[in-house]
């Protein structure tokens, strides 16, 4: 029996309760956290000691640059720091922080668990993200929840000081722009599928129905026709258009996926069906108009060309490979994207037909695609992914211009004036502005 051969293991033993000195060891996570529960643990349970003249310091870049005037809409810019400890001193641009030693600590494009929910013990010398976004030239004003599911719709309509929101919690909610409060609740009792306005009219698609509101005389319409989810509308040659999902063969026989439109009469103060657009074979999730020319987009993978004044098909393109969630009209381009991890760029040829002049490749599906200006003029393009981050892209380079984050998928982005945006998730819709330029001399 070798008595004094344990000597390995002693040290095995010490090196395992934290107490070895060596360079190479590491302070465990988890107790930094307070939440270590392994006794003996192989990583250290003290912060390791530091030379002399070398004490950590703290530095307070902390995005001071971020635009701090929120004149406009100044209801949306009140309480957005309850959504993590010390927010307003958390924006966009920190890639990293001063930690010990002087040295930088490299962030993560990743947001802090333990800083979401407000328990974070590293603060600066984090390596998560301790903040909504990535980036600069924006910053987030606010952020408003009272929705239980998923946001589908947000809509902000030209020239109303209101913002209204649909959820899959079978809800519309209405919200001042000035004091960011929430002044109605309807109950529509039907998943909201999506919601446009267009002049005086709200559009809101639920099962089997659209809903119409007049935000000048609150009349309401309910447009029949529509089988299963009203997925996606659009408004375009005085017509309104709707993507619905359709029934399945096995309970009417046959398959009844396409695009049905309404157009209002005057006289009768009603909206009368106009149209139906039949040809393909899985429900319509997307539509958008642009050049006399109406775009859908389907579960079945293609997108379809439509002539907005014979409503008859022109073109089927098969370039994406899954479904085609969202349809962008961009100068004289069609962008396109889908769960296949593709945004396309589409332009016509000489014969009018569109084909593919650029594909962007994204490491997750895509779920959106909403086009804007910055406060100099840029064109920003807005994309949602299902991993819970809407990237930021110049066009035409598709540089990068920053990340938006969320704890769940981003399904509605809308656009407002002045530089406003919104995103909306499971959890609410935050608010965002583009900061002013910066004047040169």
């Amino acid at each position: 029996m070798d008595l004094d051969g344990g000597a390995g293991n002693n040290k095995r033993v010490f090196n395992r309760l934290g107490t070895d000195t060596s360079k190479n060891q590491k302070v465990c996570f988890h107790w930094r956290a307070g939440k270590c529960t392994r006794f003996p643990c192989s990583f250290l349970h003290s912060e390791p000691s530091h030379p002399s003249g070398s004490a950590a310091a703290s530095s307070t870049a902390n995005g001071s640059g971020a635009p701090k005037r929120f004149a406009d809409y100044s209801g949306f810019s009140g309480s957005a720091q309850r959504r993590g400890p010390n927010f307003k001193n958390n924006h966009n641009n920190s890639w990293g922080r001063m930690g010990a030693n002087n040295k930088v600590v490299r962030k993560t494009e990743k947001v802090c668990n333990y800083w979401v929910q407000g328990n974070c013990t590293f603060g600066d010398k984090c390596r998560f993200l301790h903040s909504w976004s990535l980036g600069e030239g924006f910053s987030m004003l606010n952020h408003l929840d009272g929705h239980q599911k998923l946001l589908s719709g947000i809509v902000l309509p030209a020239g109303m000081d209101k913002l209204f929101t649909g959820s899959k919690d079978e809800t519309l909610r209405a919200w001042d722009a000035n004091s960011g409060q929430c002044t109605g609740v309807i109950n529509l009792g039907g998943e909201v599928g999506c919601m446009i306005s267009e002049g005086l009219w709200l559009f809101v698609g639920i099962p089997n129905a659209v809903k119409a509101w007049n935000t000048q005389t609150n009349q309401e319409f309910s447009l029949s026709g529509p089988a299963g989810q009203v997925y996606a509308m659009i408004v375009g040659n005085s017509l309104l258009f709707a993507g619905t999902q359709g029934q399945s063969p096995s309970i009417i026989g046959f398959l009844q996926e396409g695009i049905l439109a309404w157009k209002f009469n005057a006289v009768t103060n009603s909206f009368e069906p106009a149209a139906s657009l039949k040809g393909h074979t899985l429900p319509v999730v997307s539509l958008m108009v642009g050049a006399n020319r109406l775009y859908s987009g389907s579960m079945d993978h293609s997108i379809k060309v439509w002539s907005l004044e014979t409503l008859q098909c022109l073109q089927t393109l098969t370039d994406h490979t899954n479904v085609v969630m969202s349809l962008l009209c961009w100068d004289q381009f069609l962008l396109s994207c889908s769960l296949d991890q593709t945004i396309k760029v589409w332009v016509a040829t000489e014969n009018g037909n569109l084909e593919v002049t650029y594909t962007h490749n994204e490491e997750h599906g895509l779920l959106n695609l909403r086009g804007m200006h910055d406060l100099e003029s840029k064109p920003v393009l807005l994309c949602a992914c299902n991993d819970n981050y809407v990237r930021l892209y110049d066009l035409p380079s598709f540089s990068k211009r920053g990340k938006i984050f969320a704890k769940q998928e981003i399904r509605a982005i809308e656009v407002g004036p002045s530089g406003l945006f919104f995103t909306g998730d499971g959890t609410g819709f935050k608010v965002w502005k583009w900061a002013e330029p910066v004047a040169t001399t």
